[in-house]
């Protein structure tokens, strides 16, 4: 998008988000053959709660996230279409210190509505899918923030629960079903009845009305990530077939087109009613006329995208199709607005597509000078006390710390922002064991961890805790997201294959190439679990391909015994499958905690009131091994961070560009392999 099209003033922006959506009604005059109409679909998706261009963590801006700036692209895309429909794909209401806030620290009342729905309340929003994220909470949180009555075991009849508010807007979700009623937990579809300006068959304008179905899809993965919450009280289906159940029901009942809200990636992989991106095979669906997705935190359409799911078969990642369908994901955390734009034209029955003129488009809040579209003033101004609220809550004090702890070199070796969490697992899962599980008393308890910030989001992305003073939002920068502690009994073997399963984070390197090679690949870095102990040590040889790279494996000196018991203690996200760890599946759990990590990390932070590098931030427990290779093996971190690297002890690492080239203000670095 060219941004010196809209040289909109403040005051129109706010205009144009106040009046969202104020022309939807259900007009069923007839309509005459020949009549035309535009129709723009607007998305967002994983906007996290980022409602602010601010990073809590931090206690600072952050412009290039927020929703706050998304209201700005909505505004404009209002101004440039006259048809407009606002949908979000889900992993809306989780995400950030607001959230946790709202959801744990000082619980939202029933009759006050979440800030994220609250702002997008005020945007017009008129639909809405459940993403993954949205169970992280449990299930009466979410029957409560979205206004739900759920009939699910372990919670009221739904005629006793009150009425809670929740978004002004339908939420949809085809694929998730109640245990004890076999009905789905959510609507599972909506059909939304657009008045849109039209032109009949003489010219002249006229209202008429598009019926917009809207049907959404979560992975079915959810029973893994959240089985403390989930399990017993819901259960998922195929999205491909509940999607061949509801869609006809929704043409039947008059829907002109059908909007998928996909909260799910492109996988073209043998179709599985239990896959985690399903959103291909919902593209070969009958009756599909577009798709909405999410989840894997991307840009779609993108004509140079190296993203694997976006150079499938079947995907067009120029124009924006999957198998013809028109298709958008719109990044995360509210950096673009997804647009899929129609040319549609009544044949005296239905509205019919005109597939020659659609229009798909990832709209960016950066502009092509680097800058960012202005914030809409209204949007902070709405929930401005829930945001000095959590400020005040995440500047309390709980000890302090003698070194940075940062993640910018975690991939490369520096446990800095890693041992401390890693040490108050390990220490909250032995007094538990010790106190409630004799028959455990005897194994060793270990604990293991990943930089869940990595710099996947650019030169910002990763922790960064300051030497001096810690509070609780050094310790959410530390422990990212709101899982709970879980310990899990596995055998030397499971370690192996769990340390395996984690070194896929690197790419195979090839000692003999002269010419440069990337170190780190594709896998993601929340899923780079490591040790931190002087109990473990292992090197990781990135010259062999995955599932050979983990070589001198002991414990305490020994070669590892395949068949020795441990205790790890992990979260639940990884215990109950996420990541797909080898025989990490659920059966291996022996004590699913009620606690958070971060609260248990917090908790620990206070006992040791003093956090230092010596004790809490120097033990590697792996390396990689040596090897000579004849060109430069680079990686990428934050520019200006070498002093930190030198600091944690890693030798043979230079920065070679301050600018890496990328857009995402990180620098290039080489790591020398045979240190």
């Amino acid at each position: 998008m060219n941004p010196s099209r809209f040289d909109l003033t403040t005051s129109c922006l706010i205009a144009s988000l106040l009046l969202a959506g104020c022309g939807s009604s259900d007009n069923t005059a007839t309509v005459p053959a020949g009549t035309r109409t535009t129709l723009a679909l607007l998305e967002t998706t994983d906007l996290h709660t980022n409602v602010m261009s601010y990073d809590y963590f931090k206690l600072a801006e952050d412009k290039a996230l927020g929703f706050e700036r998304t209201a700005t692209l909505i505004a404009q895309a209002r101004q440039e279409f006259p048809n407009t429909l606002l949908l979000d794909n889900g992993d809306t209401i989780q995400g950030t210190a607001l959230s946790d806030y709202q959801a744990t620290i000082n619980p939202l009342a029933c009759d006050q509505t979440l800030a994220m729905y609250k702002v997008m309340n005020a945007a017009g929003y008129e639909g809405g899918g459940i993403g993954n994220h949205e169970f992280n909470y449990g299930l009466p949180f979410l029957s409560q923030v979205t206004g739900n009555r759920f009939d699910v075991s372990g919670m009221a009849e739904p005629a006793a629960q009150p009425t809670c508010k929740g978004p002004s807007f339908p939420l949809v979700l085809a694929n998730v079903n109640s245990v004890k009623s076999a009905q789905p937990l959510f609507q599972p579809y909506s059909i939304i009845s657009k008045t849109v300006t039209a032109t009949d068959p003489d010219g002249k304008p006229v209202s008429s009305t598009v019926k917009i179905g809207i049907i959404g899809f979560t992975p079915p993965a959810i029973m893994s990530w959240d089985k403390r919450w989930l399990d017993g009280k819901v259960y998922t289906v195929g999205v491909k077939e509940a999607a061949e159940k509801y869609i006809p029901e929704m043409r039947a009942k008059g829907a002109d087109l059908v909007v998928v809200i996909s909260h799910g990636g492109l996988d073209d992989s043998a179709y599985s009613p239990t896959m985690e991106n399903g959103s291909y095979h919902l593209s070969r669906v009958a009756g599909v006329d577009a798709m909405l997705i999410g989840h894997s935190h991307q840009i779609f359409p993108n004509a140079t995208s190296t993203v694997a799911q976006f150079n499938l078969p079947g995907v067009d990642k120029t124009a924006g199709t999957v198998n013809g369908v028109p298709t958008v994901m719109a990044n995360y955390w509210g950096k673009h607005l997804g647009v899929i734009k129609f040319d549609l034209t009544h044949d005296g029955k239905s509205w019919v597509i005109d597939k020659s003129k659609t229009v798909v488009q990832a709209r960016s809040a950066q502009n092509a000078d680097k800058t960012y579209v202005a914030i809409a003033p209204a949007i902070a101004a709405a929930i401005a006390s829930e945001h000095q609220a959590t400020i005040a809550y995440v500047k309390t004090p709980v000890g302090s710390t003698d070194f940075e702890m940062s993640s910018y070199f975690a991939d490369v070796g520096d446990p800095g922002a890693i041992e401390l969490v890693n040490q108050a697992q390990a220490d909250y899962a032995a007094k538990y064991v010790a106190a409630n599980l004799p028959q455990y008393a005897s194994l060793p308890v270990l604990s293991v961890s990943a930089p869940f910030k990595s710099g996947f989001a650019g030169g910002s992305d990763y922790t960064d805790v300051a030497q001096g003073n810690m509070a609780i939002n050094n310790a959410a920068d530390l422990y990212l997201y709101p899982n709970t502690v879980y310990a899990v009994k596995v055998s030397g073997a499971d370690i192996r294959n769990w340390l395996e399963t984690a070194a896929k984070r690197f790419n195979q390197i090839n000692p003999a190439l002269t010419t440069q090679q990337e170190l780190i690949g594709s896998f993601p870095g929340y899923n780079f679990d490591m040790f931190t102990s002087p109990d473990i040590r292992y090197e990781i040889d990135v010259t062999q391909p995955v599932g050979s790279r983990i070589v001198n494996l002991k414990y305490k000196g020994a070669s590892i015994d395949p068949a020795k018991e441990f205790i790890v203690a992990t979260n639940n996200y990884r215990a109950s499958g996420g990541g797909s760890f080898p025989g990490l599946d659920g059966s291996k759990t022996i004590y699913a905690s009620p606690d958070t990590n971060r609260d248990v990390l917090i908790q620990y932070i206070k006992t040791i009131k003093t956090v230092t590098r010596a004790a809490n931030g120097s033990d590697r427990s792996w390396q990689f091994t040596k090897v000579t290779t004849a060109g430069p093996v680079v990686f990428h971190s934050a520019p200006g961070k070498l002093p930190l690297a030198q600091a944690a002890g890693l030798a043979g690492i230079t920065q070679l560009q301050a600018d890496d080239g990328t857009g995402k203000s990180l620098a290039l670095y080489a790591i020398d392999l045979s240190r």
